[in-house]
């Protein structure tokens, strides 16, 4: 006899879930008198061999050592920079996990509440740097990687950025991590492990956009911990076959089943040993190698299993203009929500609790529509493997969710095909509004999940907004725009107590004293307080206020300026090969490339410009201040009008920047491949950084947080950027056009009542000609996108140009100013800008605020410390 496989039980699920011991969240077993028994061997020599921080030289210094010998295998004599920091990183590692553990242990002992965020980007920057700051080590890693030979800043290059996000939806994300850590919150993150990022950003001769793979991972991520022991099976395609029992359960068989496969990424906390968890998933296969194809010769058949399961998490953002994209896109949506509410789920099932009483131990944050899946995913959970009846999973679940919502723009809304979709949605939610509202089909159509087109289409913001307890906007005109439009409805059908406001905010561990340490320490010193204070309450920068005329401080903050405007002419010197006049304007806009966030009103401004400098005469170019024009921003690979914005950007800088008429008084600069290690060069040496979004299209302006936290004014229009400066003051913001209120009728007056570019603005008319003329080569390339000005202009360059020119003229007038204060040492009493008012009052928008609104008015979670 032998073992036989039944084969008619492949592909079919097995219940019930195993939970393995070896998971996270397991307490250690108690004997009769309630004392936790040591789990097995002798536990005094368990205890001996159990290893402490690092906090000096020596013990630091031998860490290092170590993993040189034994996790790298190399030999004093054979490491390099890459090899030290490697080695530096896996020694932090140790601190970090000993930390994690106590916390986890903490949290599984206390037994509270905790809250989980879903984001599928995570945009973390390098770490090192983060962690020895955060746990207080830098200056003696600092000191211990000298002993060694090597120079802490040389180790620190070698970080290549982990390719999890790609823009401010996955920066906000990441300082919410650092931000629930710092304030010792029971928070975890989940995400994907994506092999290739999004796209590493290159540069073609003639100025396009070329992507090619980030291979962030080629040399290994030493800050991720392999977790082989936690996996679950996810499937997709099958069938779903109705059980006859009157429960509504199902049993869902066949199709493609994979791995989710995890990883965890320590969140070390600020000046705590809180230290929370990022998880990310893989996709591996299930049975990966088809042996019997390949013995069979058909060897592209062996691996297409293997090959189709990691696609899942190979990219960010797969191009989803065919098929196969939008269908990769959503299975990267669904694969990583089922993972994750199969390790919530466990985690919770082991505390004991019977499963009514999830909502009261589970908080799970929606970041954006990309996991609404989870909404559905629950309801499959609790119906057809919890044997919850269908109205009690129902209220489970819509008591457990939370929906942020990020835009408002209508086209930004996710949308799925129904035919793609594979799970059953709520019923009950058009039968009660139809009788709230009887009769009114239009409101019906507007509220249904399901849009009337062709395909049909599945709303995903609906759907997350009817399975969430509450939803909420990331600034108070997002929110209240939110309510008044795309959510309207819902609005009047919930009420308004569903629907909340948390301003988006942004860590100042990273965003101030980790790419500003010169200007942090000047904080220090001056406000005479810990630097552990004071970043982790902001409001204790007000305190800088009453230096406000202190010639000594504006001196010194006027050195770091110059220090930090240096860093980056080096940077691009080393990088680029490009030389930089740092006696020039710092004038920066970094962003991701889109329409609304218009950066292409900018460059159409530097053209303005350069037109205006030709026509004068070399005396009268003498009086203006030189400008340097910073732009830096990935456009999605199949966005087209956004990379043509790029190759424009590209050959203007060419052509303006070899004008020997110019040169001395105009530059501009395309930096490739933006990533958050570039932002943190890019803020802190701007002199002027440039929001200028449409009115009512930019949800929080988290850009322009981390630029006024670095102590400068901006340039904006009127939108998000109205709450920034209600806290900053007016005289440190230039701000231009026309009102969120406005925009809708202008663009109806657009597309019925057209007006020629000519006559609405001359001044932008001559710039629109100069380009399809072919001063800037490529005569003609550019028409598709200067027909989108031309011919209905929906992001309003021509109605805002004229102010935008006027506002950049005003900018001149006070860095003027600015250059004569620094050179004669003038006080400011009104004149000019008041340089220390930003930063003296940025407190509201410190992501450690927005993690506490989210913990108390959302979440109800507290914090807990770890001893």
């Amino acid at each position: 006899m032998t073992s036989v496989l039944d084969t008619t039980a492949i592909g079919k699920v097995q219940r019930p879930r195993r939970h393995v011991r070896t998971l996270t969240g397991y307490l250690p077993e108690k004997d009769s008198e309630g004392k936790e028994r040591w789990p097995r061997g002798e536990e005094k020599v368990w205890k001996d061999g159990l290893r402490s921080l690092d906090l000096g030289v020596p013990s630091i210094t031998k860490s290092i050592v170590n993993h040189v010998q034994t996790s790298l295998a190399r030999q004093p004599h054979e490491i390099d920079n890459l090899g030290a920091y490697q080695a530096a990183a896996l020694s932090v590692r140790d601190n970090l996990i000993i930390n994690w553990n106590e916390t986890q242990l903490h949290y599984s002992r206390t037994a509270g509440k905790r809250a989980y965020y879903l984001s599928l980007e995570f945009l973390m920057g390098r770490a090192l740097d983060n962690a020895l700051l955060n746990l207080g080590l830098k200056q003696q890693y600092t000191e211990g990687v000298e002993k060694l030979g090597f120079n802490m800043e040389d180790l620190l290059a070698q970080e290549r950025d982990a390719g999890l996000g790609n823009g401010g939806l996955g920066r906000l994300a990441a300082c919410y991590l650092d931000s629930s850590a710092s304030q010792e919150l029971p928070v975890w993150g989940y995400g994907l492990r994506y092999r290739y990022g999004i796209f590493q950003q290159l540069i073609s001769p003639d100025g396009q956009q070329l992507e090619a793979p980030d291979p962030w991972l080629e040399n290994s991520n030493p800050w991720e911990l392999p977790r082989v022991d936690i996996s679950y099976e996810v499937r997709f395609h099958g069938f779903a076959e109705r059980l006859n029992d009157g429960s509504g359960r199902a049993i869902w068989e066949g199709g493609q089943e994979v791995l989710a496969v995890a990883y965890d990424v320590p969140i070390p906390g600020c000046d705590t040993r809180n230290t929370n968890n990022l998880r990310l998933w893989e996709s591996k296969p299930k049975r990966g190698f088809d042996l019997n194809s390949f013995n069979a010769g058909d060897y592209e058949r062996a691996v297409e299993s293997s090959n189709s399961a990691a696609a899942i998490t190979s990219v960010l953002y797969p191009n989803d203009h065919t098929t196969f994209g939008k269908e990769l896109r959503l299975k990267q949506q669904y694969f990583w929500t089922a993972a994750s509410l199969a390790d919530i789920m466990r985690r919770f099932k082991n505390m004991g609790k019977p499963i009514t009483e999830f909502p009261q131990y589970v908080s799970i944050q929606l970041n954006d529509t990309h996991p609404t899946l989870a909404v559905p995913e629950l309801m499959r959970l609790l119906v057809d493997e919890e044997d919850v009846p269908w109205n009690a999973a129902w209220n489970i679940v819509t008591e457990t969710f939370f929906f942020t919502n990020h835009t408002v723009l209508p086209e930004a809304l996710e949308t799925w095909p129904v035919p793609l979709m594979q799970h059953l949605l709520p019923r009950l939610f058009l039968q009660s509004v139809e009788r709230k509202f009887p009769g009114d089909r239009e409101r019906l159509a507007r509220m249904s999940l399901i849009e009337e087109s062709v395909p049909q289409n599945v709303r995903m913001a609906h759907l997350a907004c009817i399975g969430s307890r509450k939803v909420n906007g990331v600034a108070e005109l997002h929110s209240e725009l939110v309510q008044t439009t795309i959510l309207k409805d819902f609005v009047d059908f919930y009420g308004v107590s569903k629907f909340g406001n948390v301003t988006n905010g942004i860590t100042p561990r990273r965003w101030l004293d980790q790419c500003n340490p010169g200007l942090s320490r000047l904080i220090t010193m001056t406000l005479d307080i810990e630097k552990s204070v004071w970043l982790k309450d902001l409001t204790k920068l007000e305190g800088l206020l009453d230096y406000v005329e202190d010639e000594d401080f504006r001196e010194e903050w006027a050195a770091v300026k110059q220090a930090n405007k240096e860093r980056l002419a080096h940077h691009m010197q080393v990088t680029l090969g490009l030389k930089v006049n740092t006696a020039a304007m710092f004038d920066v806009q970094i962003k991701r490339l889109h329409e609304y966030k218009r950066q292409t009103l900018n460059i159409l401004g530097v053209i303005h410009r350069y037109l205006t400098l030709k026509s004068m005469t070399p005396e009268e170019r003498k009086t203006l201040a030189p400008r340097n024009v910073f732009f830096a921003g990935k456009a999605a690979p199949g966005y087209y009008i956004a990379k043509l914005t790029i190759r424009l950007i590209v050959n203007v800088a060419r052509v303006v920047n070899s004008d020997p008429d110019t040169k001395d008084y105009l530059n501009v600069f395309f930096l490739p491949d933006y990533s958050v290690t570039l932002a943190e060069v890019l803020i802190p040496a701007s002199d002027i950084s440039q929001h200028i979004s449409t009115a009512g299209t930019e949800a929080s302006g988290t850009s322009n947080m981390k630029f006024c936290l670095n102590w400068w004014p901006f340039a904006g229009h009127y939108g998000a950027n109205i709450e920034i400066a209600e806290e900053v003051g007016p005289s440190n913001v230039f701000f231009f056009g026309h009102l969120t209120p406005a925009v809708e009728d202008l663009r109806y007056q657009h597309v019925y009542h057209p007006v020629p570019v000519e006559q609405k603005s001359p001044a932008l008319a001559q710039v629109l000609n100069e380009i399809s003329s072919g001063l800037f080569g490529d005569r003609g390339v550019y028409e598709p996108l200067l027909n989108t000005i031309r011919q209905g202009d929906y992001y309003l360059i021509t109605e805002d140009f004229d102010s935008y020119i006027e506002a950049l003229r005003m900018v001149d007038e006070a860095y003027n100013d600015r250059t004569e204060w620094i050179q004669e040492e003038y006080q400011n009493h009104g004149k000019g800008m008041d340089l220390s008012f930003s930063i003296g009052i940025m407190g509201k928008f410190s992501s450690d605020r927005a993690i506490q609104d989210y913990a108390q008015e959302y979440w109800n979670i507290e914090s807990t410390k770890v001893k």
